[in-house]
């Protein structure tokens, strides 16, 4: 099993990350595998290899849709039924249809796709979503008559550029001939004629040969032609002579393949000659064309490329003569021509990795495969070319034809593949130092996009990230790594009764759904959908389930689990992961607080930033009160002298077991708590977790307050998180440590810290609405208090300013408490220091060596001091919608929905009295 590096920077003293540049080169962190794991699932694909789809009235009928995996036909095709291909794709498909999963009931669910009257749209959806992820098509439609098709234009509605067109070569040649030998009326004296006479035969051989050379040139003149493609493979076999035959020696197969046109209205190329004759002239002719440029100016234009199919076929290829070693004197004969060896040759696939590997004009695909051949034979065919071949002489194309179906199988299997592999062989290479994980990004974008966009020379611009659709890492599911996942968190482990699916609400209350373990196999192993239904109306309520006026509990949003954050607990009998809501058609919910991280996450990837977030969880305890005649249901514990890190609390052994199970608890589910130690007020304490990337911090955190409160109720206390449980006792934070580490080639530590602290300090008023969310939270927010006082300020070891810096880019955020939605403050906090680094936001503040508050309005003049954090949940509101700035980074929707459950949720909590709000906050937090 590999391992991904937990600690993921050395620490200078336990709880504090050290600075950057003690990173090691040769680790990976969870936040960099999900972003390759994005850039598998989210890049645009080039598909440089395929076929149209039938028209509306060639969708059922003489086309079997078992052509969907299997390239076999006649009576052949019947077993394909019991192929590993085959069984995927019905589970795969059913899951897509929401259908049972057997091919009765796929195939049943797909003609109403396509024939229900009643629902003329749903076709046009459905090709919508099997074409998910596509860019562009370059379309070889010489696979059938154009009548049974739909044409470019069709093609291009639904993709983001234009289709482009792949000449095919023998068809070319071979409609050459019927329409010269016998024409439009089928001729047939005149067909006889060049059978019987020599100088009738010579003088059809010039016109076929001219027409011929002509139509190569006009391809290679027509804009929208942007390669040529051959299936001599499936006439004589892939031994092409090493020169172009003559045409005394093609003449005699001309006149065979008018013979049999009189008999059967074919003119297939069936002869070796004829074969290879056309394929060097369309070869030569590529590689000798001159153009004309705007002025009329001879110049030489960029050649296009031939296709070959290789490998894979149906039973009317010989195979022996499909592999791609037999056009090595071919190859040879034509350096300049760019030539593309089809379908991963299979099962030839390292000879196209070698072929590709040795002459600079050759490339290889490694389509078709894809979802033709199981799951571990694609990895395979990846890993097989990967061993050799460059990446930068690979492309991936779907292959689909006639079916839509054939391309959404070939996206999701093949994102799965990759996925697979980066997560093993990809992953252990980057672990070796044999390749960084960017390169491996790159690796991905270059196989799905930018080789096909350059050697065809498209000229089409790589989406910018915001332009390209953000999917959930699970709208691509993965059965097989999901399933990987969850064996190795059981490992022999009792069975759990429960999965818990988490998130955290705008409240900042953590809610679940449970679903039996069972089940959830049940599903996991037949490949079927995990996500789960919920109302809308999960982001537009308090914490009573009260609905904001604008919310409603119309429409449902999908959570999809996130495999990545699997733990046990956090009570005994479950495990639980968090999971991200989506829209029914995968797309993100703006409004979701864990997606906005994962966002936020990217967009600071993107410009060279990864982070680390250390949690400290400070938390009271209470004892509980039974006497149902009082309203104080807590009281504090009764300990001798407690106060800060004294150890006179471990004489209470309840205390001390509890403390004891906590560590121990969070010990078997690889969370290693750093440190625990005693607070100041009584019966209040400090855990402390390790540092994390963004996400995984904020899930752990979560999932650690689950496991401590529920192991609290336990030993009979009460835990909370409330800022200010008493008046007269100190307040309960939740500090964030964070650092910046160095993904960029070139990191100036010292300049991106300054900017990216500039840019958070710019924002922190706005930043407060949600660090600060409660009207509690203010009652501990005061100077003089090591809370981070009130003022916009940083200081060098300074807990009397919000910002404490620790060294190098390892700073304090202190400003937090557990009223907050971590994953919001995790992100305005990323978003506000990712705009500084990009704005090169100038750091106006100096570094104050004192409480600000102790300060003249002189002094904190001096140091650039001159704002006050909000007073009141009112206040930071609005500082948050004034800041133009931070709402349009977090989104105008999500702020809005924020604003308005905040506002409702303060008017509900103002109408209690003081006695029962701090109850009724106890109760929840």
């Amino acid at each position: 099993m590999v391992h991904i590096s937990q600690s993921f920077q050395y620490h200078d003293t336990i709880g504090q990350p050290s600075s950057a540049d003690k990173f090691p080169k040769n680790t990976i962190t969870q936040t960099q595998l999900d972003l390759l794991i994005h850039t598998i699932r989210t890049t645009p694909i080039v598909d440089h290899h395929a076929h149209p789809l039938l028209n509306w009235d060639n969708q059922t009928g003489k086309y079997p849709l078992l052509h969907i995996t299997s390239e076999a036909s006649g009576d052949a095709i019947e077993s394909a039924t019991t192929s590993l291909a085959h069984l995927r794709a019905v589970r795969q498909l059913s899951t897509e249809l929401k259908c049972a999963p057997n091919w009765e009931s796929v195939v049943a669910k797909l003609e109403a796709v396509r024939l229900d009257p009643d629902e003329p749209d749903i076709w046009g959806d459905w090709i919508s979503r099997c074409l998910e992820g596509v860019h562009t098509i370059l379309l070889d439609d010489g696979l059938d008559n154009k009548e049974a098709v739909e044409d470019l234009d069709w093609h291009t509605s639904y993709v983001q550029s234009p289709c482009k067109r792949i000449f095919r070569i023998e068809a070319i040649a071979s409609d050459l001939i019927k329409h010269l030998s016998a024409g439009e009326f089928h001729d047939v004296k005149k067909a006889e004629a060049i059978i019987k006479d020599p100088a009738a035969l010579k003088e059809f051989w010039e016109n076929w040969a001219g027409s011929f050379d002509n139509a190569i040139k006009n391809a290679i003149d027509d804009p929208l032609v942007v390669g040529f493609k051959s299936v001599v493979a499936y006439r004589t076999g892939l031994d092409v002579a090493g020169k172009e035959p003559s045409g005394d020696a093609v003449q005699p197969a001309l006149k065979e393949v008018v013979k049999k046109f009189l008999k059967v209205r074919t003119a297939r190329l069936e002869d070796s000659s004829l074969n290879d004759y056309v394929i060097h002239r369309t070869a030569t002719l590529i590689r000798d064309y001159m153009g004309k440029n705007h002025e009329e100016d001879i110049i030489r234009k960029p050649r296009k490329p031939i296709q070959f199919h290789t490998g894979l076929g149906d039973s009317d290829l010989t195979l022996a003569k499909a592999s791609p070693s037999h056009l090595q004197e071919f190859i040879r004969s034509y350096p300049d021509v760019p030539m593309v060896l089809l379908h991963a040759g299979y099962p030839f696939t390292k000879e196209i990795a070698y072929m590709a590997t040795v002459y600079k004009n050759v490339y290889a695909d490694i389509g078709e495969v894809f979802p033709c051949i199981s799951k571990d034979g694609q990895e395979r065919v990846l890993m097989e070319i990967l061993e050799l071949c460059p990446w930068s002489k690979i492309l991936w194309s779907t292959d689909g034809h006639w079916f839509p179906e054939t391309y959404l199988l070939a996206i999701m299997q093949m994102r799965e593949a990759f996925e697979n592999v980066s997560a093993k062989e990809l992953l252990d290479y980057v672990l070796k130092g044999q390749i960084g994980w960017r390169a491996a990004i790159v690796l991905v974008q270059d196989l799905l996009f930018k080789n096909a966009n350059k050697l065809y020379h498209l000229g089409l611009d790589f989406p910018k990230p915001e332009e390209v659709a953000s999917r959930s890492l699970a709208r691509y599911p993965n059965p097989s790594r999901n399933l990987t996942l969850l064996r190795e968190l059981l490992n022999n482990t009792i069975e759990p009764t429960f999965v818990q699916i988490c998130w955290n609400d705008y409240t900042a209350l953590q809610r679940m759904r449970l679903v039996p373990f069972r089940k959830f196999m049940t599903l996991l192993e037949a490949g079927r959908s995990l996500d789960i239904g919920i109302t809308k109306a999960v982001f537009g309520m308090i914490q009573n389930d009260h609905l904001i006026p604008s919310s409603s509990a119309t429409g449902e949003y999908r959570l999809h689990p996130d495999f990545s954050s699997l733990k046990h607990g956090p009570v005994a009998g479950h495990i639980s992961m968090h999971g991200e809501f989506r829209e029914q058609d995968g797309f993100p919910v703006a409004l979701c607080p864990r997606s906005l991280l994962l966002r936020s996450v990217e967009i600071g990837s993107q410009k060279g930033l990864g982070f680390l977030l250390g949690f400290e969880i400070e938390f009271l305890l209470l004892e509980r009160v039974e006497d149902d005649s009082v309203l104080d249901r807590y009281t504090a514990l009764k300990t001798d002298g407690h106060a800060w890190s004294v150890s006179k609390y471990y004489a209470n052994p309840k205390i001390n077991a509890l403390l004891k199970n906590m560590v121990e608890t969070l010990d078997q589910m690889d969370i290693y708590v750093e440190q625990i130690h005693a607070e100041s007020a009584t019966g209040q304490f400090e855990l402390i977790l390790p540092p994390y990337p963004p996400v995984q911090a904020v899930d752990t955190l979560l999932h650690t307050r689950d496991v401590m409160a529920n192991l609290a109720t336990e030993a009979g206390f009460k835990m909370t998180l409330h800022p200010k449980p008493f008046a007269k006792a100190c307040g309960t934070a939740a500090h964030m440590h964070m650092s910046i580490l160095p993904e960029a080639d070139a990191f100036d530590a010292e300049k991106v810290t300054r900017h990216f602290y500039a840019g958070v300090l710019k924002h922190l008023r706005a930043i407060t609405a949600f660090s600060y969310s409660n009207a509690a939270s203010y009652d501990r927010a005061q100077d003089g208090v090591w809370a981070g006082g009130r003022w916009v300020a940083w200081g060098t070891q300074n807990r009397e300013t919000a910002l404490r810096k620790i060294e190098g880019s390892h700073w304090e955020v202190k400003i937090i408490d557990g009223l907050a939605n971590p994953y919001f403050v995790a992100s305005a906090v990323l978003l506000a220091g990712i705009r500084g680094v990009e704005t090169e936001e100038k750091m106006v503040w100096d570094d104050c060596e004192m409480d600000p508050a102790k300060l003249s309005d002189m002094d904190r003049k001096e140091l650039g001091i001159s704002q006050m954090l909000p007073a009141s949940v009112e206040e930071a509101l609005r500082a948050l919608q004034e800041d133009t700035e931070m709402v349009e980074m977090l989104g105008h929707e999500l702020v809005e929905r924020y604003v308005a459950i905040k506002e409702f949720e303060d008017e509900f909590l103002g109408k209690m009295g003081a006695e029962v709000r701090r109850l009724w906050l106890m109760e929840r937090y």
